[in-house]
């Protein structure tokens, strides 16, 4: 980390590239204060994010991440939902000019979204399907299960809109209460604690803006455990029936 803020004092733009437990754990300090404080022009790459590391366990898996690096100042922090997103990431993260976390998977992903006209903006986010009953906005490998869920939904005659949060900060407040206003019903999907990643920077968009129904997906306040990815998941509540079932009850307590 030092390394790449020494290259972009250079007029580099330097990648700096590691398992994401050690990026934003283990560098914490080196990231803060050699990379956010002057605010230089370097891109975290973080891979190997969020439970689905699997079998290596709980200290390998990091559940903490977003929160960490959307707590410094200056940072930009980026999950993408599948390749074609990643790509483009990556290419909007070299044009912006300041420090940029970038949370990247292990585990493959269903392919959502047409290279040859998706559009990437920081900050902005994507609206993947229209709905007037209930939001689900989700973010990374969450967004897949998202659209699984509202296809479910849609078969039950239940009009579910899905967004996709691809950058947790700054966050896309307006996209937030425009949700809020019309549909009363948010859900937020992450592989990821629900203490300080996407469910709480939208929990606070909501009680400053624009108060709306809230349910938070994501992990409790738990490590996670060596198994399967697919398994873990399973396990952790990270499914689309989880938000299929939770979906159905915050529509009932409109």
């Amino acid at each position: 980390m030092t390394t790449a803020a020494g290259l972009s004092t250079c007029g580099k733009i330097p990648f700096a590239s590691t398992f994401a437990m050690f990026a934003a754990g283990r560098a914490f300090e080196q990231i803060r204060n050699s990379i956010c404080y002057p605010k230089l022009n370097v891109k975290i790459a973080a891979t190997h994010a969020g439970l689905t590391v699997g079998e290596d366990g709980a200290t390998h898996q990091p559940i903490e991440d977003i929160s960490i690096m959307r707590s410094i100042p200056n940072m930009t922090v980026i999950s993408p939902s599948d390749a074609v997103e990643t790509r483009a990431a990556i290419l909007a993260a070299a044009e912006y000019k300041g420090p940029v976390y970038i949370r990247l998977g292990r585990l493959a992903v269903p392919v959502l979204y047409n290279e040859e006209d998706f559009k990437f903006e920081i900050g902005k986010a994507i609206t993947l399907k229209k709905g007037k009953d209930v939001t689900i906005i989700a973010t990374g490998i969450m967004v897949s299960k998202a659209m699984e869920a509202a296809e479910t939904l849609k078969a039950e005659g239940i009009d579910a809109r899905v967004l996709d949060i691809h950058t947790i900060k700054p966050i896309d407040k307006e996209a937030i209460i425009k949700a809020a206003k019309e549909t009363g019903a948010i859900i937020t999907a992450e592989e990821h604690s629900i203490i300080g990643g996407l469910g709480s920077a939208v929990a606070e968009v909501l009680c400053e803006e624009c108060q709306a129904k809230l349910k938070r997906v994501g992990v409790m306040d738990t490590f996670g455990q060596s198994g399967k990815p697919d398994e873990l998941l399973k396990l952790y509540g990270l499914t689309s029936d989880r938000l299929v079932e939770e979906a159905k009850s915050i529509i009932s307590k409109k």
